[in-house]
């Protein structure tokens, strides 16, 4: 009975190590994944947050609103940012959310997406890619939902988008392993006035877990309601810096079609 003990205990002690051992040469062969988001195509993306990413050689993904006038009035600092690795991600044309939701009295009637038809939806946001496509030149990228906005009544409205993306960025919170994230509904911590160490405590622990962190960030230093300070944000930058050596730093699109790949080998 020992001896069955002991073997017992030993093959569980392997299975595990072999597990970690399997997880850690996932994410590019890194302990796990970072991924940096900023939503709305706001004028700080360009002021303070695509200089400090600059300043480090890191990659952000930027989900910019197609009618936003910051991508009129700054078309040429978006493309060299591309063109710089960081991605312009899809947060549809007019960023329409559900105004019958309970504290959305804000949404104005004319982008309320629960009076949408889920045609309208989908042809606004296939335009605004063909936008993007304008500014990059690239046929890949992911979408985010404005608001963490999923239906239009009881239908998936991206169930018709999923030919036109890699990936699909949600605001649920979560940490997942490679084979339990959902390419429809990608988790995230939303960020806002949260300390650095708080930031840097999740990173550690998707170290710990080989798992996708992603961070959905609005303003950083002002430009957003929804605001993170510039000192707090440059701590956490750093600390990936520090450790990009067993962190994948990388932009959505990336992560998504890394994740694709992997799930698509497993079936």
């Amino acid at each position: 009975m020992y001896k069955a003990l002991t073997l017992f205990i030993l093959s569980f002690v392997f299975a595990i190590t072999f597990s970690n051992a399997q997880q850690s040469k996932l994410w590019n062969n890194r302990s796990c994944a970072v991924v940096l988001t900023y939503d709305d195509a706001i004028d700080i993306d360009l002021d303070n947050v695509i200089p400090a990413l600059d300043s480090l050689n890191l990659k952000g993904t930027f989900y910019l609103i197609g009618s936003s006038p910051v991508i009129d009035l700054r078309l040429a600092e978006w493309r060299a940012a591309a063109n710089r690795g960081h991605e312009l991600g899809n947060h549809a044309m007019f960023h329409p959310c559900d105004g019958s939701l309970p504290g959305r009295g804000w949404v104005p009637a004319e982008h309320d997406l629960s009076k949408y038809t889920l045609e309208r939806a989908v042809s606004e946001i296939r335009a605004t890619n063909t936008l993007l496509k304008a500014i990059d030149g690239k046929n890949e990228r992911t979408f985010a939902y404005p608001c963490g906005d999923l239906k239009i009544g009881d239908q998936y409205f991206y169930d018709q988008l999923k030919n036109n993306f890699a990936g699909a960025r949600g605001t649920q919170e979560g940490l997942q392993t490679i084979d339990q994230v959902d390419l429809s509904n990608i988790r995230c911590y939303p960020i806002a006035g949260q300390p650095a160490s708080y930031m840097i405590d999740l990173v550690k622990k998707a170290q710990q877990t080989h798992t996708l962190l992603v961070f959905l960030f609005h303003g950083v230093g002002g430009g957003h309601n929804l605001n993170e300070s510039r000192g707090s944000h440059a701590e956490l930058l750093r600390y990936l810096k520090d450790n990009e050596q067993n962190i994948w730093i990388a932009t959505m699109v990336d992560v998504a079609k890394e994740i694709s790949d992997f799930q698509r080998k497993e079936k």
